[in-house]
């Protein structure tokens, strides 16, 4: 990898992670890619790209998908997004889907459709939704993740996990998977939930205090990209507290990729490689817990 690249990404990084202006990361990147026009297509080779969001059709027909509101207590309402497969044969498990900082993307709704290809029932809830939704500006959603009420998304994932483990032919048993934001959130989702959760699987996200594993009773894949040194500081000292905790954890570091290695609509990040194997991995976990 070149230096140019390595360096555009830690400041695309910090864009997006650090609530940056949008200003300030035209200003660092055209003094790296050496003009204005350069530094857009820089900064679009590393963006997530709407337009390359789809690798399941929503019309697929192995899978049903809709989008609405559903209740989550208090009077409260969330907006998600819900796969599943057509004819599963089979009681399915349950998976929430928890999005990045950009909130309920097409992109995610892709990946809950790839978890209903995978054999389980997919929710992708939009924790966005007390703040009018996802918009389609990704810097606005940027804006709106950094006001979010925590305790408040918290609370709505774990009324969504009380509704999936009732779920009319499931089989009682829920998982997460979430990535960047979403990651850090499905970290805390195991704490909040306790035994509700059975299984876990955060893609390179900010980690909760060590002293919290021992609430932690879900089965945990944590993964890490190599480069991701942000991320890796406060994912792998969770790790290790949650194996002396004596926890069910597995960290899986794929040496090389970058932060959002699985993001297949950001073109300078995605590893095909990191991705199938890190996917693999999370299905077999899920296949292993949620039956």
């Amino acid at each position: 990898m070149s230096d140019l690249r390595a360096r555009a990404i830690q400041i695309y990084d910090q864009f997006t992670h650090e609530h940056r202006d949008r200003r300030q990361l035209l200003r660092e990147m055209a003094l790296l890619a050496g003009s204005a026009a350069a530094a857009e297509v820089l900064i679009a080779s590393i963006a997530a790209s709407p337009a390359a969001a789809q690798q399941i059709d929503p019309a697929d027909p192995r899978i049903i998908t809709r989008k609405g509101g559903y209740a989550i207590g208090g009077g409260e309402m969330l907006t998600g997004y819900f796969a599943a497969p057509r004819k599963p044969g089979r009681k399915v498990g349950a998976v929430i889907v928890v999005h990045e900082n950009r909130g309920l993307t097409r992109h995610i709704e892709d990946v809950a459709r790839r978890v209903a290809l995978d054999g389980f029932f997919a929710v992708a809830p939009d924790f966005l939704t007390p703040q009018g939704g996802t918009p389609a500006d990704e810097d606005r959603a940027r804006d709106l993740i950094g006001t979010l009420d925590y305790d408040r998304a918290l609370a709505g994932g774990v009324a969504t996990i009380a509704r999936l483990s009732r779920l009319s032919g499931g089989t009682g048993k829920v998982g997460a998977v979430g990535f960047c934001w979403g990651g850090g959130y499905v970290n805390r989702l195991a704490v909040a939930a306790g035994s509700a959760l059975a299984a876990a699987v955060p893609y390179y996200g900010p980690a909760p205090d060590p002293s919290e594993a021992g609430k932690v009773e879900a089965a945990m894949l944590i993964q890490l990209a190599g480069n991701d040194t942000r991320v890796n500081a406060t994912a792998l000292p969770w790790g290790e507290a949650l194996e002396a905790a004596g926890k069910r954890v597995t960290v899986e570091t794929y040496p090389g990729v970058e932060h959002a290695f699985n993001n297949d609509t950001s073109a300078e990040r995605y590893d095909a490689a990191a991705a199938k194997l890190a996917w693999q991995r999370t299905t077999d976990l899920f296949k292993a817990t949620l039956a």
